[in-house]
């Protein structure tokens, strides 16, 4: 038996927002397992170019993917503020942990059904299919691009990004 999906409902759902590339993303709440401080990426030679490396998450090894690549936006300069926002992704019913690069942390939002809005199919930096929709922010009358991050890798992609670094030290 596979996982629900995430759907919104008659209430609110959560959403936590970053920035990439000064534009506000955000992400269902019960995607995002954890953030943590940019520190100590390794790159992997022969990972796809929005594949920034991998790190250790408690003696797990995590492809971090840069998102700024993958969509085609501006690079990411880090900062002291850069981090890593640790995430499950599915993939054929597999629940696979990515890392994501965000220039900033924002903060938690409540949408309710209401103030999700079909994504336009024109205007946005990111492809319309890589949006679960348009969040409406009505303290400030702004919207918040809402990332599907299933869609956004497919499963060919979180293979890549999964694909273990040869060894160091092979002999050829």
């Amino acid at each position: 038996m596979s996982d629900p999906i995430e759907e919104p409902s008659a209430t609110a759902t959560q959403y936590l927002s970053f920035q990439l590339a000064a534009q506000e993303y955000a992400l269902g709440i019960l995607r995002v397992k954890e953030i943590i401080e940019y520190d100590t990426v390794t790159p992997v030679p022969g990972a796809p170019p929005w594949v920034r490396g991998v790190f250790n998450l408690r003696g797990s090894v995590v492809p971090v993917v840069d998102l700024t690549v993958k969509l085609h936006l501006p690079p990411v300069t880090l900062t002291r503020r850069s981090c890593i926002v640790v995430v499950e992704a599915r993939r054929a019913g597999e629940t696979i942990v990515l890392g994501l690069l965000a220039d900033a942390i924002g903060q938690v939002l409540d949408l309710g059904p209401e103030d999700v809005l079909r994504p336009p199919s024109f205007g946005t930096p990111v492809h319309a299919d890589y949006l679960l929709g348009l969040g409406r922010l009505a303290t400030d009358a702004r919207f918040v691009l809402l990332l599907d991050i299933d869609r956004v890798l497919n499963a060919q992609e979180i293979a890549l990004a999964l694909a273990a670094p040869p060894a160091s030290g092979e002999r050829g």
